[in-house]
């Protein structure tokens, strides 16, 4: 069975650079087929899937978070990591990692890390 587990700072100060990084176990997160994506949902709003990256090592983004965006991954450690840059406190916000299956779906999901920005 799949599971994954963010892991996050926290706190991070507006400007500052969001690192949040997501362990995988019971999976590869080379598994053809499969993708990892990122979402995050801020206080009494909805989510907001912000991008993946796919089992070939592709990463594809939300259109309107792309410029602040980086996804990568340690296929050693079978992690992957997501980097905002820029952030402000409306970037606060649960953020979960979820698998992407061939259908579509997110198939699974970690609890979540909230992440606060403040100063």
């Amino acid at each position: 069975q799949v599971q994954l587990q963010e892991s996050g700072p926290g706190l991070v100060k507006p400007s500052q650079t969001l690192s949040v990084t997501c362990t995988v176990s019971g999976d590869s997160i080379k598994t053809n087929n499969y993708d990892w994506s990122w979402i995050r949902q801020p206080p009494g709003k909805g989510l907001e899937w912000m991008g993946a990256i796919g089992y070939s090592d592709s990463s594809y983004y939300n259109p309107s978070l792309k410029s602040r965006t980086s996804i990568s991954r340690d296929t050693s450690k079978n992690q992957f990591t997501l980097q905002l840059s820029s952030v402000t406190p409306e970037d606060t916000a649960v953020y979960y990692c979820a698998r992407d299956g061939p259908t579509g779906a997110l198939d699974a999901w970690g609890q979540g890390t909230l992440v606060t920005v403040s100063s």
